[in-house]
């Protein structure tokens, strides 16, 4: 396979954070989200009283609770309502080492409302958008242990979508400094690549991820890489449509420089695509290498970021749109990827 180097160094050229320039007019567009701080009121559990705390938290999240203690903490919500029952000494011994977690995360995230304000104004936009979408009535921030984290398909994230409403894990939102994610068992969980996005920004975005698999879920496993890579960078494209202000790099989980730099060698990339006859191949060990989460893509060099399949097939998407403006994001999210491909008759220049 030809191997081709990214410089460390590129010339950083200019682009606008601001992805979509004809954002539209939600203001009237009325979104009911209620914030309901699972976070707070978990901790406040009386430990000696495990089974009354947990009754009483039964009745303010009759779909939550059972979600968070069975696939969340890994225990049995019947066991834990019974006074008593061994599994209490679970939820005493995690509420006692993760007491410090939480002392973190009121630090930040006391005021939930700067938060709150950017997820309506998504929800508003997916409404527009989709209007027959059922939206999440609850924002749900939650504590989980370091090990709760959800597959999406757009990677790795501690936010879930549950019936109750989008849950908020808010211990993946620390900061990407925060000690819990350098100690050993936090970096055999998260790499580097995987904690730098965890903070505040990417609240909405994974919150708006989930929203997207709800809508349409991901069924692009064993395609072409082509038609993958356009099925990862239409989803990407539409999390833009819905998080406008927010930079493209973070919605696609790279960092300010290296999308700078996907940009600047955005013709090396494809034509490492093309000199390889990558396109068309579907075989899983060579596909996995270019589309999904890593630290970055060997056969680019060791300064191209990980992903780079989707960052090529947003660039078609793009294309195909700049293309067929008049295409409603519905109508693109139900074409057939290879037509997107065709259509779209990418060619970057070098």
């Amino acid at each position: 396979m030809k191997k081709l180097l990214l410089p460390l160094v590129c010339t950083l050229l200019f682009f606008s954070c601001k992805s979509h320039s004809n954002e539209p007019d939600v203001s009237a567009i009325k979104v009911n989200l209620q914030v309901k701080r699972f976070d707070q009121d978990f901790f406040a559990i009386d430990t000696n009283h495990v089974a009354e705390g947990m009754a009483a938290l039964l009745k303010k999240y009759p779909k939550f609770l059972p979600d968070y203690v069975g696939n969340i903490l890994g225990l049995d919500l019947d066991s834990l309502l019974v006074p008593g029952n061994p599994q209490n000494k679970g939820i005493r011994m995690f509420i006692h080492d993760y007491a410090w977690v939480k002392d973190s995360s009121d630090l930040l995230y006391k005021d939930f409302s700067p938060v709150t304000a950017q997820v309506i104004h998504a929800l508003k936009l997916v409404k527009y958008y989709f209007p027959g979408y059922k939206l999440p009535q609850a924002l749900i921030p939650f504590i989980g242990p370091i090990n709760a984290n959800f597959e999406t398909s757009f990677g790795t994230q501690g936010d879930i979508l549950t019936e109750e409403g989008l849950g908020v894990g808010l211990q993946l939102h620390l900061g990407k400094n925060f000690s819990m994610y350098h100690t050993t068992i936090g970096q055999e969980q998260y790499p580097k690549y995987l904690s730098n996005n965890f903070d505040a920004i990417h609240i909405p975005v994974n919150c708006m991820r989930n929203i997207i698999d709800d809508l349409y879920p991901d069924h692009s496993d064993g395609k072409p890489l082509v038609e993958q890579m356009v099925s990862k960078g239409r989803r990407i494209y539409l999390l833009t449509r819905f998080l406008p202000e927010t930079p493209e790099y973070d919605c696609l989980g790279y960092d300010k420089k290296q999308w700078k730099d996907s940009y600047t060698n955005e013709a090396v990339i494809w034509n490492f695509f093309l000199d390889n006859n990558l396109l068309q191949n579907s075989d899983i060990n060579t596909t996995k290498n270019y589309i999904g989460e890593s630290p970055k893509t060997q056969e680019l060099g060791d300064a191209a970021p990980g992903n780079i399949g989707t960052f090529a097939g947003l660039q078609i998407v793009k294309k195909y749109m700049e293309k067929y403006p008049a295409t409603t994001l519905q109508e693109l999210m139900g074409t057939d990827p290879g037509t997107i491909f065709d259509k779209a008759k990418y060619k970057p220049r070098g």
